[in-house]
């Protein structure tokens, strides 16, 4: 648990997957990539599926869901998932049920952030994972997650979302949106048109989630670093050039969901006048 002013926050690895650098690094050639993260003996690279708890305004909050329990073990095997369901572990040692949770923010609906949003029982049947939470997503994120076209039905899964909506239990922002005090969705384009971070702020000190702004926190070092998976790749390094200013400005804690070696940290300069993030040493809250 790390505090933002008054407001708490619980690191939770929902997953470990391990990825293809070539979705990861896109057009970053490996001599450069490499200098940062090692491959294993199968050429893959060992990543996080980072979700937050977060306590406010007497509220807990989770953003993003993760995987959950609702892969098959052939997905699993086919995603290189070695753990999984970290998130509901997470809760389980804080003394909290998915009952206890009152808000989710989806990010976006990539099944590896929203898969979660929904449950397995014993006998196979789905139902909300959060049973008295209100879900959060953008309009723009829903609408395109709900109109597949060639490139984006590979990663959108709509059952995880469209019965959440037609149920009612599922809320459509409109651009920046504060959830609660201290606690705003905003929009951060270019991962996916409607995709959003969440931006912490609380007796003076600030923090963000960049989700898939910045993957590893080397895609927040290197503006033209980014994954292949991208929908609008010079759009997203438009927004990091913005969201980097911040972050030196702000001295914010920076959270990024795929690290495995950097979780989160601060952006700073390095002896050279490069950006840099400096790993902050975080405990996931989940054993």
């Amino acid at each position: 648990m790390f505090r933002i002013g008054d407001i708490e926050i619980y690191l939770f690895n929902d997953a470990t997957a391990y990825m293809d650098p070539g979705g990861l690094f896109g057009l970053v050639p490996r001599a450069l990539w490499s200098r940062y993260y090692s491959a294993d003996e199968r050429h893959l690279i060992e990543t996080a599926t980072h979700n937050l708890l977060i306590r406010a305004a007497g509220l807990h909050i989770i953003v993003d869901t993760g995987f959950g329990n609702n892969l098959s073990e052939s997905q699993r095997r086919h995603l290189h998932i070695d753990e999984f369901d970290g998130t509901q572990r997470g809760l389980a040692a804080l003394g909290l049920s998915a009952a206890d949770i009152d808000i989710v923010i989806d990010t976006h609906l990539h099944d590896d952030h929203c898969s979660g949003n929904f449950r397995l029982d014993a006998d196979g049947a789905r139902a909300p994972a959060y049973p008295k939470a209100e879900y959060l997503v953008q309009r723009r994120e829903y609408e395109d997650a709900t109109h597949l076209n060639e490139r984006t039905r590979g990663t959108y899964r709509p059952g995880n979302y469209v019965p959440l909506y037609e149920a009612g239990q599922l809320t459509l922002l409109d651009g920046d949106t504060e959830i609660v005090s201290g606690v705003t969705a905003v929009a951060t384009p270019g991962h996916t048109p409607g995709h959003l971070s969440v931006r912490i702020e609380s007796g003076g000190e600030q923090a963000a989630f960049l989700c898939d702004m910045a993957s590893l926190a080397v895609h927040f070092e290197r503006l033209a670093w980014m994954t292949a998976f991208d929908v609008e790749p010079l759009i997203t390094l438009e927004t990091k050039r913005r969201w980097t200013q911040w972050a030196l400005e702000t001295k914010a804690l920076l959270i990024f969901p795929h690290d495995k070696i950097k979780p989160a940290g601060r952006l700073t300069h390095d002896e050279r006048g490069r950006p840099t993030v400096e790993t902050e040493q975080l405990l996931y809250d989940n054993p």
